[in-house]
């Protein structure tokens, strides 16, 4: 049987989806001959919510008495900073309004609105770490002060069922421990099926194991700390039997113990494309920013 050879057009088609993910341009001049951007369509492309900012006042890399501590810095466009919920400890459905670039960062953001006619002001309106995948219309939630009474009903009765078999385990026969178990169990599912939604933050001895999340809390009532960065990720391994710590792996592979009563948001972050872009020329980083970086040993004596 003859094997059939495979053309160039068969092998573009196989990689012509690397360059659909990137927008490139065609060089009518040199700056934009190498400049590569993902392609994020979805990004708004009006300006910020003016009360969720604050005014970024720069100084060049210089401390108080004005020399460089920090090289490489100066100049750049003018940015304002926004001003983004990490601890997320509202309860209720917020609404993502739409997704927008951050400049202080490498990950998109998303502006949220709560549904509870109660919130006001930052309450009401707030910026989030956009998921990878996440768009306007979604929902969010936060289970941080845990799953509200009447969430899931089933639940509740599940819960009670097992404090009483606990309490009372030698006078019961093992069929109505079984039944307890099963119906634990079967609400437990339903729970994990109801939480477990990108963007959602739950404490991390409610998410089973193999579960990817971000922007994870290294105390029970603080700010999400680690994995923020555009397209990281970290996965729970595992769950100690005491109950006290949960092993979670970090981008760079390290297997972390981390309290179980901790928070962290379902999901990715978004802007998983970010490193694969390229500025295309040095303007673009001195709008960013930067300056030149020069070798020690190419400097005079």
């Amino acid at each position: 049987m003859r094997k059939r050879k495979t053309s160039n057009t068969d092998i573009k088609k196989t990689l012509s989806r690397s360059t659909e993910l990137f927008k490139t341009y065609k060089p009518i001049t040199p700056g934009i001959r190498h400049l590569r951007r993902p392609l994020n369509l979805h990004i708004y492309e009006g300006r910020p919510v003016r009360a969720l900012t604050i005014a970024k006042r720069k100084n060049g890399g210089r401390n108080s008495y004005g020399r460089i501590t920090v090289r490489h810095r100066g100049g750049g466009h003018r940015q304002r900073i926004r001003t983004l919920d990490f601890v997320r400890e509202e309860q209720g459905v917020y609404d993502v309004i739409r997704i927008e670039y951050d400049p202080g960062r490498s990950a998109h953001i998303a502006l949220v609105r709560s549904r509870d006619p109660k919130h006001e002001g930052t309450q009401r309106w707030k910026y989030i770490l956009a998921t990878d995948g996440m768009r306007a219309g979604d929902e969010v939630q936060s289970f941080r002060q845990g799953i509200p009474e009447g969430f899931i009903p089933d639940f509740d009765a599940a819960l009670k069922e097992e404090e009483k078999a606990s309490e009372v385990a030698g006078e019961k026969s093992e069929g109505q421990g079984q039944k307890a178990s099963s119906a634990h169990s079967l609400a437990l599912g339903i729970l994990r099926t109801m939480t477990l939604k990108p963007g959602n933050v739950l404490q991390l001895k409610l998410m089973p194991p193999g579960t990817v999340i971000h922007n994870i809390a290294l105390k029970p009532s603080g700010p999400g700390i680690l994995v923020r960065a555009a397209g990281s990720f970290g996965q729970i391994v595992s769950h100690e039997d005491a109950g006290r710590y949960t092993h979670v792996r970090l981008q760079s592979g390290e297997v972390r113990k981390i309290l179980s009563d901790c928070c962290a948001t379902v999901g990715k972050v978004s802007n998983p494309l970010w490193k694969g872009r390229s500025l295309g020329k040095a303007g673009r980083a001195r709008w960013l920013g930067r300056r030149p970086s020069v070798r020690g040993v190419a400097m005079n004596a």
